[in-house]
């Protein structure tokens, strides 16, 4: 950064000001001092054009009002942004707030304590509460209407300082002893602060500031200090918050008497004094410091003493109260910045975020791109690239250098261990240097590389592009510089962090430490604190030349041919010396290099022509000077940035506009400025002519003056001037232009072609139409891709090739908003066009899926668009529409592979045997063996139900259904998956008998024997497939002798028990008769419930305890009853027809004896006729009866 003292303001009276405030938002400058002074001033604001021109912000007062209410000292002056309100006390306690009304300030609210003196005053972050400490201890908060909030008496205490934290829950008293003490909110004592930077000082030192940014613009690092703390005595910690017991220390070496953030955190400042050199006269200084502790600047400042101190909002004004004077200062900010290929590249912070916001704007087409980037250090362009140097993490001391193109893509990284302090780059290499060693890496980008280089990656990487050398080497030059740390280091240490060993590389210390580099594509220079530079070649690099400096550089600069370097020094003095000057020393031997005579002060930027080396462009304070050969041209009033200079013409950027709103760049902060020989030629051809003008060029030669007098030439249709001044300035399109125009016989044929080339295309249209020529004027508007004039034109008269012109045309269009997203403009133009192949793309991105089948249906066999209209229904899951596509356009696999991915496996397994393809069961197969892998048997299931292949779902509904009955789930339920299970297995009879049936070879009787034969196949090969029913009858009569039991219908729950016994592969035999012998004994058929017992008391699979307990239950009944049955009914007739010789009715469990009974179509089982009434579906199967 840059500070220079612009403006200065007298106070009336002499009267001697005590404090300053500038009040960030709108601008006002509050200031207190002796005799109840108090003022408030404003500057004038700057008008939109004099923004543009890139003029300096007016340091004229709009604003000059005197403030009448104290009649003490004031002491205490704080804003309240968010309110408008401005709060004074007085050195007798009176406190007064102000608001503005109509242009003007008023009291608004007064209170006097009449006790204690008013020391400090405090807004928190929102302007809801202010803090008031008086000097005996008492401490008022109250809110922004006026009411206290609440109050406390700090006994025994002094207080001197107060700060909000940013989130209002801390507040920090100072006291007068230089103690700081950390309350809640509430005021309640939490604990007193840690002061690292008083370690070994005895006594008490009263303190000077305490300032806590609150991060309303971001913060310039993750974690940043923003808790500042300054004693009288110079010492200062900067903090991350009130607890951080690893403080950032400076020692200023000052009597400090004020502290304050810049607006963004980023700087602070410390207005004070140093001691002179006579013991009564002190020096008053301004010191700035980044939140890390590195000394930017020091301003000088005039008067006896300093009082106070105040940042402009925008951070590039500092308001100085000293005696009875307003200093104000400019500050020209170090932005992280740079220019390359049209773009300009800036960074900012956000307070959303913790990165920085690092913007490509390209200035041509007025797009930008936006990249996040951590802890980012520095921005250096060149030509097409930038490079980004960022730490690589917070807790490795190592670094990343990022290049990267025009728009923000990372090309390629590179991982350093010497933080990148300087950065500079050239068309071949990046330049980074500590301050004890430089990095060379010689950088490639893809678009540079032949194809014999692609292949030589591998070698180029082992000849070492990346080196380091230690500044106080001496390297020779003869490539032995590979990235061998071992040059540049004095030790490795070892660090054992996780039970992992990190090696990283700690570099020898100098005495005189790098303080700044700049190279050219031939030489590097390096710059060192004591004032020497030292010259290596490039790209080898090897010490050629140690110059030495009557400074200190903090800004080196080459000019194109490597001859001369400018040197920046702290103070702002640019000083140049020339590299190839051989001299002879006051001891008479010969020296290469000499310090040229010129000297400017107060420059803060300054940039070499690229295409002339005596040709410089120098920022000094607000103006722009532009040298040639040492001689200054009358100077340009801007505060701008430079770019570029090049043809004569400089190139700026208003990066403090920019940065006002970074997030949408004007155009109209980029101007451009001509310098006066580019001026005078375009004058003096407009005044005198060409040829007289040719002269002054030939005299004064450059190829842009050559390039005006050309387009001069042009204008006047001077072909042979033109021709010759093009060649001048090597511009052989220029050449052929004219050559071009030479052999065109019309003379308003000429004009016209002369006005396009000036871009003057509405002017040359007019000229073809005219002329009767609407073909060129079409050809023009076509070159520029005009095509709605296009179609204008075309649209104004006939001819044979307009139909074909007519078409390009509207494909042009439906392009141009089909680019911009408009599709349904598009389509409209496509249309026209008859461009079917962007047509289906709009269609699609509209979801016009009607239109796209429309189109589709359009389209004739084998079409090659057919095939993408087919995947895109695809993607959709438009699985119909998709086959038919695919089949229009004879891509029957295809088809099944769609209707595969989609699962409509019927209609695969449909197009698969109509078109005779094999590979359809093996896909199935894949697919069901994919689903039983991720356990989705039912999915498995109803793949293979609807593609047919019903004996493989049956057996999966089987093994289900099978794992459930021996879950002991629900009867119901495993009822219900055997049912399922059972009609599979009869959709696969079905199945083979309509195959059967098909087949017209042999006899019927030969293909009935065939399916029976197939049948058999599948009964032997599993269990349920002889009797599929078999699980559902067992789990139905289970159910039906429960109901019936549960109904009081004993005698047939009993029935319908025995039945159970048949199926004990099925169901557990402990249920069977366990629920065998229940029935019996409701019954009293204890003869039935005796036999069941015996079965219970066998089983193996019951436990000694169970077995037991059937004993013991089977002793009480039959002690008082006999196991014998009285009863001589049907039963006997049940247990003979236990063998299956009667049918049994799934209704009731009876044996049917009638010869009319009902039987399922699907299941064939019976039902005894009187109870098909009662039931409209089959008891069983549940199919409709």
């Amino acid at each position: 950064m840059f500070i220079y003292l612009c403006k200065k303001i007298a106070i009336p009276g002499n009267v001697r000001l005590r404090c300053i405030s500038w009040n960030k938002e709108e601008g006002f400058i509050a200031c207190g001092g002796e005799d109840g002074l108090l003022k408030v001033l404003r500057l004038e604001t700057q008008t939109d054009e004099a923004k543009i021109k890139g003029l300096a912000a007016p340091s004229n007062l709009s604003m000059n009002q005197t403030l009448e209410g104290h009649s003490g000292s004031v002491q205490v002056v704080t804003w309240n942004e968010q309110y408008h309100k401005l709060t004074t006390s007085d050195q007798n306690g009176l406190i007064i707030v102000w608001i503005i009304y109509k242009g003007a300030w008023y009291e608004e609210m007064i209170n006097n304590r009449n006790k204690s003196v008013v020391r400090s005053m405090s807004w928190n972050a929102d302007g809801q509460k202010i803090c008031i400490v008086y000097e005996d201890g008492a401490v008022i908060v109250g809110s922004v209407d006026g009411n206290r909030i609440w109050g406390k008496d700090l006994k025994g205490t002094h207080l001197c300082h107060v700060a909000w934290s940013s989130d209002s829950k801390v507040l920090l008293f100072g006291m007068a002893n230089g103690e700081i003490h950390i309350y809640d909110s509430n005021g309640n004592f939490i604990v007193k602060m840690k002061l690292s930077c008083l370690v070994n000082l005895t006594g008490t030192f009263r303190i000077a500031g305490i300032h806590w940014y609150h991060g309303t613009e971001g913060y310039v690092e993750p974690d940043c200090p923003c808790l500042a703390v300054c004693y009288e005595n110079g010492r200062c910690q900067i903090m991350r918050d009130e607890n951080d017991h690893n403080p950032v220390l400076i020692d200023t070496g000052m009597n400090v008497v004020c502290i304050q953030w810049n607006h963004c955190g980023s700087v602070l400042a410390l207005a004070g004094s140093l001691k002179g050199t006579s013991p009564d006269k002190d020096i008053n200084v301004v010191q700035f410091y980044t939140p890390f502790g590195e000394h930017l600047r020091t301003l000088k400042v005039p008067g006896k003493q300093i009082s106070a101190l105040s940042w402009e909002g925008g951070g590039l004004k500092i308001a100085l109260a000293v005696d009875s004077y307003i200093y104000f200062a400019n500050i020209r900010p170090d932005y992280k910045w740079g220019y390359c290929s049209n773009t300009v590249v800036y960074a900012y912070t956000r307070p959303d975020r913790p990165e920085y916001c690092v913007v490509f704007w390209d200035t041509k087409n007025n797009e930008k791109y936006v990249k996040y980037v951590k802890s980012l250090i520095s921005i250096t362009t060149y030509g097409d690239f930038c490079v980004l140097a960022t730490k690589a993490d917070e807790d490795q001391p190592q670094y990343v250098l990022v290049l990267c193109n025009s728009i923000g893509t990372p090309l390629d990284p590179k991982y350093i261990d010497i933080g990148p302090l300087f950065v500079t780059m050239t068309r071949t290499h990046v330049i980074a240097a500590s301050k004890e060693a430089f990095y060379i890496w010689q950088y490639r980008v893809a678009k540079k590389l032949t194809a014999m280089e692609i292949n030589q990656v591998a070698r180029t990487r082992k000849e070492g592009r990346e080196r380091i050398y230690h500044i106080d080497d001496t390297p020779s030059g003869s490539g032995d510089g590979h990235l061998d740390y071992s040059k540049a280091v004095e030790r490795f240490t070892p660090t054992a962090v996780l039970k992992q060993v990190l090696v990283f590389v700690c570099f020898q210390g100098t005495r005189d430490p790098i303080c700044a580099i700049t190279a050219s594509d031939k030489i590097l220079l390096v710059g060192r604190e004591s004032g020497t530079i030292h010259r290596y070649s490039l790209p080898n690099v090897g010490i050629i030349q140690k110059y030495t400096l009557n400074c200190r550089a903090h800004q080196l600069s080459l000019n194109c041919n490597s001859s001369r370097v400018a040197i920046i020094d702290l103070s702002g003095v640019l000083t140049f010396f020339d590299l190839d000057a051989r001299v002879t020393s006051s001891t008479g031997q010969q020296v290469i290099g000499e310090q040229l005579k010129l000297e400017r002060k107060d420059v803060w930027d300054m940039k070499w022509a690229k295409d002339n080396p005596d040709l410089f462009a120098v920022m000094e304070k607000t103006r722009m000077y532009v040298f040639r050969n040492l001689d200054p041209e009358e100077p340009i009033q801007t505060s701008g940035y430079i770019c570029n200079f090049e043809d004569l013409e400089i190139k700026s950027v208003l990066l403090d506009e920019i940065l006002k709103n970074p997030e949408r760049p004007n155009k109209d902060y980029i101007i451009n400025f001509e310098i006066r020989s580019l001026r005078d030629s375009r004058a003096l051809i407009e005044a005198v002519g060409i040829e007289e003008s040719s002269q002054f060029i030939e005299d004064n030669p450059h190829p842009r003056l050559w390039r005006l007098l050309a387009e001069a030439a042009l204008q006047k249709l001077d072909l042979q001037t033109a021709e010759q001044a093009f060649v001048r300035c090597k511009d052989y399109q220029g050449i052929k232009f004219v050559k071009r125009l030479g052999n065109l016989q019309s003379e308003s044929m000429q004009q016209a072609e002369v006005a396009a080339y000036f871009s003057r295309f509405e002017e040359a249209e007019r000229m073809y139409l005219d002329m009767d020529r609407r073909d060129l004027a079409i050809g023009l508007r076509i070159k520029l891709g005009d095509w709605f004039r296009v179609l204008q034109l075309l649209k104004t008269g006939s001819g044979d090739s307009d139909d074909a012109l007519l078409e390009q045309a509207h494909n042009a269009i439906g392009d141009y908003f089909a680019d911009r997203q408009k599709w349904l403009n598009a389509v409209q133009y496509y249309v026209q066009g008859r461009n079917q192949e962007r047509l289906a793309e709009c269609y699609y991105m509209l979801e016009d899926y009607q239109g796209l089948e429309n189109l589709a249906n359009s389209l004739p066999e084998n079409n090659k668009l057919l095939p993408d209209i087919a995947h895109m229904f695809v993607r959709v899951g438009m699985c119909e529409q998709a086959v038919s596509a695919f089949l229009k356009c004879n891509r029957p696999k295809d088809a099944v592979d769609t209707c595969v991915h989609l699962n409509q496996w019927n209609k695969a397994v449909e197009l698969a045997k109509n078109h005779n393809m094999k590979e359809i069961g093996s896909l199935l197969a894949r697919y069901a063996t994919h689903l039983l892998e991720k356990n989705k048997i039912l999915d498995a299931i109803e793949l293979y139900r609807k593609a047919n292949y019903f004996f493989e779902a049956a057996k999966l509904m089987f093994k289900i259904a099978d794992e459930e009955a021996k879950k002991r789930t629900k009867p119901l339920r495993v009822k219900k998956l055997y049912v399922l299970s059972a009609l599979l297995m009869e959709q696969c009879h079905e199945q083979m008998q309509n195959a059967q049936r098909g087949k017209v070879k042999g006899s019927e009787t030969a293909s009935a024997l065939a399916g029976l034969l197939e049948e058999d196949v599948l009964s032997s090969t599993n269990r349920f497939a002889d009797n599929a029913w078999r699980g559902a009858e067992a789990y139905h009569f289970f159910i039906l002798a429960q109901r019936q039991l549960y109904k009081g219908s004993v005698d047939a729950a009993l029935k319908t028990a025995l039945h159970l016994r048949d199926y004990e592969d099925i169901i557990p035999a402990v249920e069977i008769y366990s629920l065998l012998a229940v029935c019996a004994c409701a019954n009293r058929a204890f003869d039935t419930c005796s036999k069941a017992f015996v079965k219970l008391e066998s089983l193996e699979t019951l436990s000694q305890e169970q077995r037991q307990q059937y004993e013991d239950l089977a002793l009480e009944i039959f002690t008082r009853h006999c196991p014998k049955n009285n009863k001589k009914t049907d039963l006997d007739d049940v247990l003979e027809s236990g063998d299956g010789k009667l049918p049994v009715c799934v209704a009731t469990g009876d044996p049917i004896l009638e010869y009319r009974f009902w039987m399922c179509s699907v299941c064939k089982h019976c039902m005894k006729a009187k109870e098909r009434s009662n039931y409209n579906f089959c008891p069983l199967c549940h199919c409709s009866a």
